[in-house]
């Protein structure tokens, strides 16, 4: 090389100098810095840093993060978001910051822990906004009349306790008794419409976890949700903001003016963390030794589910906490919170999960506080008097179990309770649409199945929406459109179903 051009490479380099130094702002800077005086179980207890606030984002050293969880005198009770190696003594620095999660279309068909870092091995997520964890909820002002339909694919749900856009729906019941699975199929049933779905599994074992991911991409649209894991194994932190991560990748969509649903397994193991968390910084415990706060955290994470007004999109935000009970006890402390804070409550039975009424939704204590206003017009039409049928079917049940023989009518209700059980009977990982509901709710209704074996109501269960389809493609795409019907369209399809119903009966019996 050259004299003349070590010269030139000189000055180059001088120059690039210059204008990182022009860049750099000459002025005093502050750091805030605290000490870590005891650590332990994910839980830091911080001395320092008088001016921390709640929930400020804490930094213990590189790619190393927790949150304050609880301020006191002289002390900070930090939740740590990793498993790292921390010793007392070590420095940790305010950042001014609040726990935060990435957005957007880019977690679409993803598996992502509760900071939205991928765990299904395709790459790093790239997106461009994120969201705080904590949100506030809408406004009152901002909210509108829950009235639009969320079709979970389960009849019994979908024709006695109809869900709406924006509303928030407890399922509880013991453990093993299908809460999970009416969740997934509820998801399932989004295949084809406008809802996209998150679900976030709590505290869950890897095999029941992985058996949903594997359902939704067999028998879903995987495009259309975000599946948040907070593990067993991972830092109590991490799965306490579970849920509220969840809400906030949500909620991108609904400020959007789309529709979301999200999907919370379990709540009573997310009620479990804060008590882990809380009795480790000290907190006070109560009932069951949870702290007096943890009906406040779920309160502000449920309230965040909204129907918007049409001045702020028209989206919607649609909330299914999941919590388990022991021995079928709703009077325990967390499901007695959850039931006052949510909507209504899908109860799910063991007795009649054991005797394989599947899903074993208990009719008589289940309930949606919404009501008849945001189900399907066309089902509403036909449900007419179903659940007071079946809730009077299973009162003479009972009693006819001690003996003697029932008059006619007795006779006659008895016949048809049965098949309106079998009618709501249904396997998982099969929701069915609207217009296979309201074929088989209208047959039940009418008394179409009661001269026939309950055998054969199985073969039919998808069978006769599908033929209302062919036949009356017309009043089938009214229905799927969420008309309602007339009595002359009514008359007119229960006699296509009649019919079909003898013919089917006819090819499937012995001669």
């Amino acid at each position: 090389m050259s004299e003349s051009e070590t010269q030139d490479d000189d000055k180059a380099w001088l120059v690039r100098v210059r204008s990182k130094l022009s860049n750099i702002a000459i002025a005093p800077q502050t750091e805030r810095t605290g000490r870590v005086e005891e650590i332990g179980d994910g839980v830091a207890l911080i001395s320092g840093l008088p001016d921390a606030r709640l929930d400020e984002l804490l930094c213990f050293g590189e790619d190393c993060y927790g949150f304050a969880h609880s301020l006191e005198e002289g002390r900070i009770g930090c939740v740590l978001l990793d498993d790292a190696k921390i010793e007392a003594g070590a420095p940790v620095y305010g950042t001014s910051e609040v726990v935060s999660v990435p957005v957007g279309p880019t977690l679409l068909g993803r598996v992502v822990d509760p900071l939205g870092r991928p765990l299904d091995g395709k790459g790093e997520i790239l997106s461009e906004e994120r969201l705080p964890v904590e949100r506030p909820a809408p406004e009152i002002i901002d909210r509108d009349l829950v009235v639009q339909p969320v079709q979970t694919g389960t009849l019994v749900i979908d024709a006695l306790f109809p869900i709406g856009r924006g509303q928030r729906e407890l399922i509880v019941g013991d453990r093993a008794t299908g809460k999970t699975t009416v969740a997934t199929d509820t998801i399932l049933a989004q295949k084809d419409n406008d809802i996209i779905c998150v679900y976030v599994a709590i505290d869950q074992k890897t095999s029941s976890v992985q058996r949903v991911i594997d359902a939704i991409r067999k028998r879903g649209n995987p495009d259309r949700c975000i599946i948040v894991v907070a593990r067993p194994s991972q830092s109590p932190g991490l799965r306490w903001i579970a849920p509220f991560a969840a809400f906030s990748m949500a909620e991108y969509f609904r400020d959007k003016g789309q529709h979301a649903i999200v999907v919370m397994d379990d709540l009573s193991k997310h009620a479990d963390t804060h008590r882990e968390i809380s009795l480790l910084t000290g907190r006070a415990p109560g009932r069951e030794a949870y702290p007096g706060d943890i009906f406040y955290v779920h309160a502000r994470l449920l309230e965040r589910a909204a129907k918007l007004s049409p001045e702020k999109g028209g989206g919607s935000l649609t909330a299914l906490p999941v919590a388990e009970t022991e021995a079928g006890n709703l009077s325990a402390y967390i499901p007695t919170n959850l039931i006052s804070i949510t909507d209504g409550q899908i109860v799910l039975d063991r007795k009649l999960f054991d005797q394989g009424q599947k899903p074993a939704v208990d009719v008589g204590v289940s309930v949606s506080r919404v009501g008849g206003a945001t189900q399907a017009p066309a089902l509403r039409d036909v449900v007419s008097s179903l659940r007071l049928d079946y809730a009077q079917y299973t009162e003479l049940e009972t009693f006819t179990r001690f003996g003697g023989l029932p008059d006619a009518h007795v006779r006659q209700q008895l016949l048809r309770g049965i098949r309106i059980r079998s009618v709501l009977r249904q396997g998982p990982q099969a929701p069915l649409n609207l217009v296979q509901e309201v074929a088989l709710v209208a047959a039940a209704q009418n008394g179409l199945f009661d001269a026939y074996p309950v055998c054969l109501i199985n073969t039919m269960r998808e069978s006769l929406g599908n033929h209302l389809c062919e036949a009356l493609p017309d009043l089938a795409k009214a229905i799927a459109d969420g008309q309602s019907l007339s009595t002359a369209e009514k008359t007119k399809f229960l006699a296509v179903l009649k019919n079909y119903i003898v013919n089917h009966v006819a090819a499937h019996t012995p001669a």
